[in-house]
């Protein structure tokens, strides 16, 4: 007959889930999906393999809850700017800026982990890479989207090309996680936005404006 001490000691190892969790996403933020073994997740997150794979799953189903927890805690600003501002140049400068202050925040993980995490990513992990490429498109075609209702309401030029455009700002985003992650502070990705909003094209008023100072006489009866 069992004894109450060995029945306590072959109890499973009780854990916190959400803090094993935010451990989780910190573990592959700074080191990528591939990188991560199951050994550093363990140490990491603080509990035996059998208990992670009892609470989470495998690696890969891990690693896609990890992914969603990361964009409700921390990767969903650039959506939401998107959505909330009035034009796609005022959604994509306040996501710019807010990515400036979210990539070298203190106490974090440099970067986007969404951005990061595919890197280095073995054909075994296709999909893997694959899942965090669609949701970097995802925000592109936010900004597509946003830049192509400015153009049909003539905030934006008619010959503005919109997915050029979008890529664009899709490749800034992309460039300040990783000089985040090579060292840049916010100071620096902050100079970046200034001189990438510079290539915008000029809104509806600013082209009135502009072309009141060439021709003060313009729309005067």
């Amino acid at each position: 007959m069992a004894t109450k001490e060995t029945k306590q000691r072959g109890r499973p190892r009780s854990f916190d889930r959400e803090t094993a969790l935010e451990q989780a996403i910190r573990s592959f933020w700074e080191q990528g999906y591939e990188a991560t073994s199951i050994s550093d997740l363990t140490r990491t997150m603080g509990i035996s393999a059998p208990s992670l794979y009892a609470a989470f799953g495998d690696k890969r189903a891990l690693f896609d809850e990890v992914v969603a927890e990361y964009g409700r805690l921390y990767g969903g600003f650039i959506s939401r700017a998107v959505a909330e501002e009035p034009t796609a140049r005022r959604g994509v400068e306040r996501a710019l800026r807010e990515a400036a202050v979210e990539y070298t925040l203190p106490g974090r993980p440099r970067g986007c982990l969404v951005i990061s995490a595919a890197q280095n990513t073995a054909p075994a992990s296709a999909e893997v890479a694959e899942s965090l490429r669609e949701m970097r498109h995802a925000n592109r075609r936010d900004f597509e989207r946003a830049i192509t209702a400015d153009i049909a309401s003539g905030e934006l030029p008619a010959d503005t090309d919109a997915a050029a455009l979008a890529h664009y700002v899709a490749a800034v985003v992309q460039g300040m996680s990783q000089q985040a992650r090579d060292g840049a502070d916010r100071t620096m990705l902050e100079a970046l936005v200034e001189l990438a909003m510079k290539v915008w094209p000029k809104s509806a008023q600013e082209r009135r404006k502009a072309q009141k100072k060439a021709d003060p006489a313009a729309g005067t009866p």
